[in-house]
């Protein structure tokens, strides 16, 4: 490591030899990574960094970029960048950008995934068997519905919700999506259906999935009162941000029979807190949510090559920063 080499810092997620990193940024950087949790933790440390390489974690705040002195770049090393105050960033002079593409397919995979454990009652099954297997029948999930021209909804209709349209079609699926930002013509280019409103979009939906960012807007999207626009009987899928969703509605909405599943992979706080209520229902072996709800750790995106590609490809947007190359995916 040369003491005349910029700093690139990485503050969270990543804690292993960075021999990814280091071989992009070989003799234009220094690598560090922290681990950290808090961004409290990171007082002291990287306020000479050239370049940050922020995952999910932890955030940073005007506080935290305040102090930057010499960084020309923060990567959110992911799709959602609601974690950094990428306004403040662009005051200081700082540019944000993201990896919009690392994990496409994976996030587009587990959605669909995870709708077909709740509508085809895979998950359903596999709860109920292992407590209760007495009897050993189909018809203790009564009833499962051909999923062939029924409406597969999707808010928000980037890439990961672009993939996951294409995924539903495939199946013989009804895909209709809401995203106010798409242009016209997005719709009739591949084949789905757009609706003018979110409530129209969930009063249709057998399945709703939400590939949206988090702002001001999309924050509690879902809840109890929107919860209850939706068929009775109908799915719900988050993949996107914690937040969107109001998971203190989920479970009521799946006792009162609203909702017949619900598959959860992100949640606002992580790891949760044992208190939460979504949690208390879903280890509740009498509510009904424990056969009924999917909770993941936030791990739609992963697989090992995605991984790769998400470290990689930050990376090397660091390295387009220190060595004065054109930026791509800048947010701000």
């Amino acid at each position: 490591m040369s003491s005349d080499l910029p700093k690139v810092i990485i503050t969270d997620f990543i804690n292993d030899s960075l021999s990814i990193e280091k071989e992009v940024l070989a003799g234009i950087a220094n690598v560090e990574a922290f681990d950290a949790y808090d961004e409290l933790e990171l007082h002291g440390k990287i306020e000479s960094a050239k370049a940050v390489m922020l995952y999910h974690n932890l955030s940073l705040s005007a506080t935290t970029i305040e102090r930057l002195t010499r960084c020309e770049l923060i990567v959110r090393c992911g799709v959602g960048f609601d974690n950094v105050d990428h306004a403040f960033a662009r005051q200081k002079g700082i540019a944000v950008a993201n990896v919009p593409d690392y994990g496409t397919e994976e996030v587009a995979d587990s959605a669909i995934g995870m709708a077909l454990a709740l509508s085809r009652g895979i998950h359903f099954f596999n709860q109920r068997m292992r407590s209760d297997p007495d009897p050993w029948m189909y018809n203790v999930s009564q009833p499962l519905y051909r999923h062939r021209g029924r409406v597969f909804g999707i808010v928000g209709m980037g890439r990961i919700g672009t993939a996951t349209a294409r995924r539903a079609l495939a199946m013989g699926m009804d895909v209709r999506f809401y995203d106010p930002l798409k242009p016209d013509g997005y719709d009739k280019a591949n084949g789905i259906k757009r609706v003018e409103s979110l409530e129209e979009l969930m009063k249709e939906s057998f399945i709703l999935s939400l590939h949206c960012p988090l702002n001001e807007e999309s924050k509690h999207l879902i809840n109890a009162k929107t919860l209850q626009w939706m068929p009775k009987g109908s799915y719900l899928v988050n993949t996107s941000r914690g937040e969107v969703v109001d998971t203190a509605a989920i479970p009521d909405a799946i006792a009162s029979g609203r909702l017949a599943g619900a598959a959860i992979d992100v949640l606002a706080s992580q790891p949760p807190s044992p208190e939460n209520p979504l949690l208390v229902a879903w280890r509740d072996q009498p509510h009904p949510a424990y056969e009924r709800l999917l909770i993941n750790p936030h791990s739609a995106f992963y697989c090992e090559e995605g991984l790769e590609d998400m470290r990689r490809k930050g990376a090397e947007a660091c390295r387009r920063a220190l060595t004065g190359t054109r930026l791509r995916n800048v947010i701000n």
